[in-house]
């Protein structure tokens, strides 16, 4: 695609926008949300220590600068406001508080607001949220992506002691990043008896996207060129495809707690590993049977010179072994996935349909009871073909005039707290092909705005949303003090960063 053609396609986009989802109900307890007791849990946490898997990796998310964190500390500095004279009041309560930097108490809240944001203190302003120091202990002070190397021994470990952690990262960053690794690593893989093998990547700028203006024409900068933005965490589904081992858990950068609070973190991580474990084996347990059931079908056309030919089952798809087969998936996929099958035409179509629905992506998301975070939700939605999935929906997907979708919306019970853990091979071996399992239908047009100028966006399917859409889904309960996001800066006063 060429530049003038991609640029016209992703304006086409913008003015048309994308259709809503169809959503068929929330996803909730009983109903889409698998909530497991203390000994399923056991069970699941087992299976994810006796299973083997072609290699683990923990996968971050980690790009951009740390700014939204620091919104109304921004704000504070030209106007005193409330959030910087709790900064001010609070300073020293913080794990980036430094005397050389802040002096003593009191403290004047503006300047103090300018010594931590800007380059002449902390420079916090324009730095990622993975090199700030979160939090504080008797020895040491931790930043957010130390907690994460933390983590990443607990759970995360290979057969050969290896700790494979792939972070995605800014390329202005890339300095800062290797900085705050460089000083933990060596210490860090003594005090836990672990070598940690740490991959950054970047995403790709071939799929950043233009912008427009509110009435929809091309957006150009003071130099007369188009302006294009990153598109979004979607994006980040060429660089997750690019991951060679099989099991993989994703976890946003800023969503860490203190080491005290960690092991219940570990637990449930287990257990989003087992059972994704259990859901890959199930499913490959009935992709080898149906391959074997239907093998007939595919050998026929060499042998159809030689008399025994007319002795063959002239269609294995309608053999009584094979439907009884289709009909034990399709009672898996409406139980286990909320996956509805349209009717099929034939016995052959009805098995290559389940075929396809079975060989793809398997992610299991861990969901938290909602009490007011931030986070998309868990739904069930109806695809054009007719079929229905489990989805991780944005409030942007859900149609505000549509009283059907409200009352899924308002029925919500849990939100996606990013507790992601992802199988990316086939029965076979061979690895998914991952973006052929994106649905390009459910990107965002989102409102923003450059040096006051309002412009329209164009985001990507996300990463967790549309990027996924086509994967196999399971969603878990899973407890509200595995999620500790940092959203802000005063949110490293809350009791999981003290």
């Amino acid at each position: 695609m060429t530049d003038t053609t991609k640029i016209n396609a992703e304006l086409e986009r913008i003015k048309r926008g994308f259709p809503w989802l169809d959503i068929v109900a929330p996803a909730t307890p009983g109903n889409g949300i698998l909530v497991l007791d203390e000994a399923q849990a056991s069970e699941a946490q087992a299976y994810n220590e006796s299973t083997e898997v072609m290699g683990r990796c923990k996968f971050v998310p980690a790009s951009g600068a740390a700014s939204r964190m620091f919104k109304d500390i921004f704000a504070g500095i030209e106007q005193k406001n409330e959030a910087v004279c709790k900064l001010a009041e609070s300073l020293e309560d913080f794990a980036f508080y430094d005397p050389a930097v802040f002096g003593h108490a009191p403290y004047d809240p503006q300047n103090t607001a300018r010594k931590l944001l800007s380059d002449d203190g902390l420079g916090y302003g324009h730095k990622p949220k993975g090199v700030l120091k979160f939090h504080r202990y008797p020895n040491e002070v931790r930043t957010a992506i130390a907690e994460h190397f933390v983590e990443g021994q607990a759970y995360m470990r290979n057969a050969d002691g290896s700790v494979k952690l792939i972070i995605t990262i800014s390329p202005e960053h890339e300095e800062l990043f290797r900085k705050a690794v460089s000083e933990i690593q060596a210490e860090y893989e003594e005090r836990y008896g672990v070598k940690y093998d740490v991959e950054f990547t970047f995403q790709d700028k071939a799929t950043d996207t233009v912008a427009a203006t509110p009435d929809g024409q091309l957006f150009l900068k003071d130099d007369g060129t188009p302006l294009t933005r990153p598109a979004g965490h979607g994006a980040l589904i060429y660089n997750l495809n690019k991951v060679q081992e099989e099991l993989v858990s994703i976890k946003n950068i800023d969503n860490v707690c203190t080491e005290r609070l960690q092991p219940d973190t570990y637990k449930w991580k287990k257990v989003l590993m087992g059972k994704a474990l259990q859901l890959r084996d199930r499913i490959y347990d009935f992709l080898y049977t149906l391959d074997q059931l239907t093998e007939l079908r595919k050998n026929q056309a060499d042998f159809a010179y030689l008399p025994v030919y007319n002795m063959l089952q002239d269609d294995p798809f309608a053999t009584p072994e094979c439907q009884e087969l289709c009909n034990e998936i399709e009672l898996f996929l409406r139980n286990e996935l909320c996956i509805e099958m349209p009717p099929a035409k034939d016995s052959r179509s009805r098995a290559e349909a389940l075929r396809a629905k079975l060989n793809r992506p398997i992610r299991v998301c861990g969901m938290v009871k909602n009490e007011g975070e931030p986070g998309g939700g868990p739904f069930i939605v109806k695809a054009k073909d007719g079929s229905t999935s489990l989805q991780i929906l944005e409030g942007a997907q859900i149609n505000p005039d549509d009283p059907g979708a409200q009352a899924a919306l308002k029925g919500a019970t849990h939100f996606n707290p990013v507790d992601i853990v992802c199988c990316l091979r086939d029965y076979k071996g061979e690895k998914f092909n991952l973006p052929d399992f994106v649905d390009p239908e459910t990107g965002f047009i989102s409102n923003k705005s450059l040096e006051g100028r309002p412009l329209k966006a164009l985001e990507l399917p996300g990463l967790w949303n549309g990027a996924m859409s086509d994967w196999n889904t399971l969603f878990v309960e899973v407890p509200a003090d595995t999620f500790n996001p940092v959203k802000t800066v005063l949110d490293l006063l809350r009791p999981a960063h003290r």
